[in-house]
């Protein structure tokens, strides 16, 4: 195994959403690694990701318009020279009741997390195919994907959905580019109180088998793999990255009566 391959100078890198949080991690992981980055967001930040003396290019997009996807793109590709991995990481949502959720939102949601990942997807893949050394596709899912939790019908919805596009792509862009697919479990993010609680996730973690949330690097890491030649007959993976997932409640209730 040569470790030559997990470094990426002379290579171009996408990643949606990341001025922040989770997709900061992942632009500064292949920064790191010597790859040139693209991210893209609605709106420009105050300060954009960098290490070791590296910054990020940035691009404004609303990737839920496909015009605005396939522009991120070719912008990419034209900086570049070329483009060699996507990260679709932009999504998220807020907790709604199904019972009562809009429409507008429903969409919103489902345009977020399932469509703009697509709508990147397929102008990426006009790019790469044509290259030489082809190009590597990773979807950021959530293990709301596999266990949905209360409140997160449309997001668990379009996560579904978004694990079975990968699936489909993979089969039918291969093997030109490889596409893969990252079931992230809870990240310890600048917004964890938020979603997890004003201890940040401390409680939280005693349901992970890990013992503790993900980091950011965690996941970026994954990324690298995924990208890299190591993997290189990796294609339609679903890499599940949340420390063994969540004890299950009964186990706890079971064991330790009273417990939520």
């Amino acid at each position: 195994m040569d470790d030559d391959q997990l470094h990426f100078t002379g290579r171009a890198v996408l990643v949606t959403g990341g001025t922040r949080g989770l997709g900061a991690a992942i632009a500064r992981a292949f920064l790191a690694s010597g790859a040139d980055v693209m991210v893209c967001g609605r709106s420009t930040p105050a300060d954009l990701p960098s290490t070791g003396g590296r910054e990020v290019a940035f691009r404004a997009a609303d990737l839920r318009d496909p015009e605005a996807a396939t522009d991120v793109v070719e912008a990419t590709a034209e900086r570049f020279g070329r483009l060699d991995v996507l990260v679709n990481n932009a999504g998220g949502s807020p907790d709604a009741e199904a019972a009562t959720v809009s429409p507008r939102f429903v969409e919103k949601v489902v345009a977020l997390n399932l469509l703009a990942p697509f709508y990147t997807a397929q102008a990426a893949n006009l790019a790469m195919r044509e290259q030489p050394g082809g190009g590597s596709v990773i979807n950021i899912g959530s293990v709301s994907a596999h266990a949905p939790q209360p409140g997160t019908a449309a997001y668990s919805a379009a996560k579904a959905g978004l694990l079975g596009l990968t699936r489909a792509l993979a089969l039918e862009w291969a093997p030109r580019v490889r596409v893969n697919h990252i079931t992230a479990g809870l990240v310890r993010t600048e917004n964890a109180a938020a979603l997890y609680g004003e201890d940040g996730g401390d409680a939280v973690a005693g349901v992970v088998p890990m013992g503790r949330l993900a980091e950011p690097d965690d996941v970026a890491r994954a990324c690298l793999w995924l990208a890299c030649d190591l993997s290189r007959y990796v294609n339609g993976a679903d890499l599940a990255v949340h420390g063994g997932g969540e004890i299950p409640a009964r186990y706890t209730v079971a064991r330790h009566p009273g417990s939520p």
